[in-house]
């Protein structure tokens, strides 16, 4: 089904793809082994033990990969409409490319370094990816305001700016709710200390990460009318 969208719309349609299956893979395989409760644990919470946490590490770091791709592509389209229509500087479509790639950097340091394991650094790449995605999405959805109405419809560009709206709504007591929790673990029963504070977290953690999936979701129609083109040129020697 992928092969057969038009232009370099398979490109995020596979991140959307393979991003929900990660998430959904790794947390149904933590509660099955009994490894995390099922009611809204950390997303890291489901890829720190094994067996999860080398499907977690694996698809999180391919996800990683397949979101610098799409900014990537992403860039070059917003390049090529800028020839005829002057939308957006250059240095903010590079800008927002550069934000992005910080957000997967961020992807591959939670997926590489596991929470328990190492959490300071998993923190830390969990704070650049969320931090990141939600001020490239952001940025996204500004410059799709101003390509309107030529290359988005108003309609669509709407749907990105109350997604990046949500995202970064929830993005804010995900970090303050995150602050007051005083431990580090993953096996969480309701009424503990601190539960409340890793519950809400962890209800917006999973809001900002279905938020950018979302938000991923709608770069496919522009993909649609985007293909790559590779040419080589061959230079014969004179002898």
């Amino acid at each position: 089904m992928l092969c057969c969208m038009p232009g370099v719309a398979f490109v995020p349609a596979l991140l959307v793809s393979w991003s929900s299956a990660a998430f959904i893979i790794s947390y149904a395989i933590a509660v099955l082994e009994g490894h995390v409760e099922p009611l809204v644990p950390y997303i890291s919470d489901t890829g720190t033990k094994p067996p999860e946490s080398g499907v977690f590490g694996f698809m999180i770091n391919i996800s990683a990969l397949l979101g610098v791709i799409t900014m990537y592509i992403r860039y070059l389209l917003i390049e090529k409409q800028n020839e005829s229509s002057r939308f957006v500087r250059s240095s903010c479509n590079m800008f927002s490319l550069c934000i992005g790639l910080m957000g997967c950097i961020g992807m591959g340091i939670v997926a590489t370094f596991q929470e328990l394991a190492v959490p300071s650094v998993h923190d830390i790449g969990a704070l650049v990816a969320f931090g990141s995605g939600v001020v490239y999405i952001t940025l996204q959805s500004i410059i799709s305001y101003k390509s309107c109405p030529r290359w988005n419809s108003y309609f669509v560009c709407h749907i990105r700016m109350a997604i990046s709206a949500i995202s970064c709504i929830a993005f804010i007591p995900m970090i303050v709710f995150a602050s007051q929790v005083s431990m580090t673990k993953i096996d969480w029963t309701p009424g503990e200390k601190d539960y409340t504070y890793h519950f809400m977290s962890a209800i917006c953690e999973w809001t900002v990460a279905f938020g950018f999936i979302f938000f991923f979701l709608t770069f496919i129609r522009d993909f649609q009318r985007f293909s790559l083109r590779i040419s080589t040129e061959i230079h014969e020697d004179s002898w």
